[in-house]
């Protein structure tokens, strides 16, 4: 069987800021197959939420190019990247007098004309999307009066919506509690698995990673620490040298799966 192209490829991506001395991003690399988890960590300004906005073309880069099945992103109009690619924002706001129908319908705006006109192809993407989210049933309630956990779902259902190939995530888990953050990290994994699509998630918690991702990205200061398996990259040294804080690395003896204990020990910069 051949082998997958990727569908997202970052090739050498730097990225500055006006007025930043130092770069977002410098010289990011990164291919993401088709039914792979790709986890984004790093301490705060590393550059995640960076790296997710260059994937989704909704920032430019310095140097370097993003393409999405060999394209490159800059030649896309914005309508055909969003059929291609979908966002789901660390800070998702409830779409305030909007039932969870018609939030998730807004992700079918990038395969319709300017005036929004629903087809049965819409209607059927819709269903889907709740199907997968475990939404039917709540179609009708406002997005407003849902738990944290329930407005998550509706994010990604909407981004389901748009049928992207690639799904990128900035924090999903943030601010919910154990069982929320299992579920969702579940979701994301089978969405992956069963729809053959790429997902890059940018998280801050070690142990979901593990479990979670079919790869590792570590990032400090925009720049690559190390890219590979969570055993490979997710080690003390690589750790230590990212966070400028001391991890302990151990193997859960039922599951094989790294878990991390983090100490406030004084690390020299």
């Amino acid at each position: 069987m051949a082998e997958e192209r990727d569908i997202l490829e970052l090739d050498d991506v730097s990225v500055k800021y006006p007025g930043c001395a130092r770069s977002a991003l410098a010289g990011v690399s990164l291919g993401v197959r088709p039914g792979e988890v790709i986890a984004i960590l790093g301490p705060n300004g590393a550059g995640k939420s960076s790296l997710l906005r260059v994937a989704a073309g909704l920032l430019d880069t310095t140097a370097g190019t993003v393409r999405a099945f060999g394209r490159d992103m800059r030649s896309l109009e914005r309508p055909a990247a969003a059929r291609l690619i979908a966002l789901v924002s660390q800070t998702e706001i409830p779409a305030l007098g909007f039932c969870v129908r018609e939030v998730v319908a807004m992700g079918r705006a990038p395969h319709q004309d300017r005036w929004m006109r629903e087809r049965k192809s819409d209607a059927d993407a819709v269903e889907r999307a709740l199907q997968r989210c475990d939404l039917v049933g709540m179609e009708n309630r406002p997005v407003e009066r849902l738990s944290g956990g329930e407005q998550r779902r509706v994010a990604i259902a909407r981004a389901l919506a748009q049928e992207p190939r690639a799904l990128l995530f900035d924090e999903p888990t943030a601010f919910l509690d154990i069982r929320h953050r299992l579920e969702l990290g579940a979701l994301i994994a089978d969405l992956t698995a069963r729809d053959r699509i790429a997902s890059l998630v940018a998280m801050h918690d070690l142990d979901e990673a593990a479990r979670l991702a079919t790869r590792v990205l570590l990032l400090r200061e925009g720049r690559v620490v190390a890219l590979g398996s969570p055993r490979i990259v997710m080690t003390t040294s690589n750790l230590s040298e990212a966070f400028r804080a001391d991890v302990d690395v151990g193997i859960h003896e039922a599951t094989c799966v790294p878990y991390f204990v983090p100490s406030i020990r004084a690390h020299a910069e």
